[in-house]
């Protein structure tokens, strides 16, 4: 089921069976993929499933990302985004949460699972804990990150449990308490326009009373996204600057690849919040494959920037030394406002709404939006899971019935968008 083979260890954390049950080999060396089945995590009260990645070398005090996925994806799936890689490469854990029923949804839009102390929030953080208590983890060292859902689930961990994370990285995600019920999660999901006070109140209502520390974020959204419209993005930034402390015009404003990066910062001249606007980006987490990081797939998009590395660096778990992901390149300049340079000068620049060129092998279909969900080319989103997506570049079909149409194009089979192969 998890198809990046990484020199890694996969844990498995559930809610059933003997608390450290062998799944593979025993002797198996700890850099094989030896997966264990771990269970009391905690009573478990959102009813997860977790996953979690081992390095094969942790650090001595080692970083811990929670990385959540989005509505109908699994923890496996998630993985692509290339978590795996860098937790590997600088000697950190990587905890999965995962929603296996339904949708595959996080509540972030339902107050009974994001409170403190309750529901899937209060589940997730008892998996935090348990890593806490059998690994080496530095308890400064914890950051969330997530896609959609995930992403609107990450902001409401940061918001309830600000003691809990340093950072987080929001991916095309919703604030902190946009919604108190799925009825109200379409309206966030086009862009609730609030004023940075009102959402940092919000934020400030979730945690402890008298919180006064709190985490960076970055933000993440393509300008192309029709699930969770870009303007969510500048809703976070007024959050997050707000709570912080700081104001809304940044500091710096650079491009990097095919996104624009602004970035908030404290007196200090640290960077509190950045934000990344993906130019043509649909509904997805940003991935270079050809620049090792990540596989493409249904809202894993390969649009040749690493949304995955620039977090690592943003939590400060490359120790400020990252390498880049690809061996060969020299570590870009991660401060003072400069841009990353290319990773590989070699590679042909992404064409358009991250759809790769359409070769000869082009295959497109015709049809209504139900059976393009039903034939595997789309599946269901939006608020209700009412609209239908392109899997792979999750671009929107509108909504998902026998009455709209739509032309899908695939080269793979497996990344689809939406067009006429030429």
């Amino acid at each position: 089921m998890l198809k990046n083979l990484l020199p890694a260890v996969l844990i498995v954390v559930c809610a059933c069976g003997p608390e450290l049950a062998s799944m593979g080999d025993p002797t198996l060396a700890a850099s094989q993929s030896e997966a264990l089945d771990v269970t009391n995590f905690g009573s478990n009260p959102g009813g997860l499933k977790m996953y979690a990645t081992l390095p094969s070398r942790p650090k001595a005090s080692a970083g811990l990302v929670v990385a959540m996925h989005g509505c109908t994806q699994s923890a496996a799936e998630y993985r692509k985004a290339g978590w795996d890689t860098f937790a590997e490469r600088y000697g950190f854990y990587v905890l999965y949460p995962e929603i296996s029923s339904g949708a595959k949804c996080f509540g972030w839009y339902d107050a009974s699972q994001t409170r403190r102390g309750a529901g899937q929030a209060a589940s997730i953080i008892q998996g935090v804990e348990w890593m806490k208590a059998h690994y080496a983890i530095d308890a400064s060292k914890i950051f969330v990150t997530g896609l959609s859902a995930g992403g609107g689930m990450t902001n409401s961990m940061l918001a309830s449990y600000p003691d809990v994370f340093a950072a987080g990285a929001s991916m095309a995600g919703l604030p902190a308490q946009c919604a108190s019920s799925i009825g109200e999660s379409s309206a966030c999901q086009q862009g609730t326009d609030k004023s940075p006070s009102q959402w940092g109140n919000l934020a400030r209502a979730a945690a402890p009373s008298g919180t006064s520390r709190w985490p960076r974020v970055a933000i993440w959204n393509g300008d192309a996204d029709y699930t969770v419209n870009v303007k969510n993005l500048n809703e976070l930034m007024e959050q997050w600057t707000n709570v912080n402390g700081i104001d809304t015009t940044p500091e710096a404003t650079t491009t990097v690849g095919r996104a624009t990066r602004r970035e908030y910062r404290d007196a200090s001249g640290r960077t509190l919040v950045e934000t990344f606007t993906v130019s043509g980006m649909g509904h997805g987490t940003a991935v270079a494959p050809s620049a090792g990081c990540g596989t493409a797939g249904a809202f894993i998009l390969d649009v040749g920037l690493c949304s995955t590395e620039w977090s690592v660096r943003f939590f400060g778990l490359d120790d400020g030394t990252a390498p880049g992901v690809d061996a060969g390149t020299p570590s870009p300049v991660v401060d003072a406002g400069t841009p990353p340079p290319v990773v590989d000068a070699g590679t042909p620049p992404v064409i358009d709404a991250g759809t790769p060129p359409v070769p000869s092998t082009c295959k497109e279909f015709d049809d209504t939006n139900y059976n393009q969900v039903l034939a595997g080319r789309a599946v269901r989103c939006g608020a209700y899971s009412s609209s239908a997506c392109a899997k792979g570049s999750g671009q929107s079909l509108g909504l998902w019935n026998t009455f709209y149409r739509s032309t899908l194009k695939s080269t793979d089979g497996v990344y689809w968008s939406v067009g006429h192969c030429l």
